[in-house]
C-alpha cells in the first residue's frame, strides 16, 4: 500500500506543535489555539480518508486547509513576538506550507470529479 504523505505530514505537524507547546513558554490561549488548529488539520485529513463521497472528502480537506492556514498564522504571531526563533518558525511553517499545497492540489482534483 502506498504511503499517504498528506496524512503522515499532518500527523507530524500535530505532534510537533504539541511538543512545541510543551517546551516553549507562550501564552496559554495561544498554545490552546495552535494545538487546536494543528490537531484539526490531522483529524480532518484522517476523517477524509474514510469520506462517504468525493464531496464529503472535499469538505474535510477544505476544513483542513483553513485550519492549516490558521496554524501558519499562529506560528507567525509566535515568531513576531519572539517566542519562536527563526529556525523553529521556518521548520514548522514549511511543513504547513507543504501540507497546504498538497491539500490545494487534492481539492482541485476532487472538484473535477464532482
Amino acid at each position: 500500500m502506498a504511503q499517504n504523505y498528506l496524512l503522515t505530514y499532518s500527523e507530524q505537524l500535530a505532534t510537533d506543535i504539541e511538543i512545541l507547546c510543551r517546551n516553549t513558554k507562550m501564552p496559554a490561549n495561544t498554545a490552546f489555539q495552535i494545538r487546536k488548529s494543528s490537531s484539526s488539520v490531522y483529524a480532518n485529513i484522517s476523517e477524509a480518508n474514510y469520506g462517504q463521497s468525493n464531496a464529503d472528502m472535499l469538505s474535510k480537506f477544505g476544513i483542513a486547509l483553513k485550519e492549516c492556514r490558521e496554524t501558519e498564522g499562529w506560528l507567525q504571531l509566535l515568531f513576531n513576538t519572539s517566542v519562536l526563533d527563526e529556525t523553529t518558525f521556518k521548520r514548522h511553517r514549511n511543513l504547513c506550507g507543504r501540507i497546504r499545497r498538497m491539500l490545494i492540489s487534492s481539492c482541485r482534483t476532487l472538484k473535477e470529479k464532482i
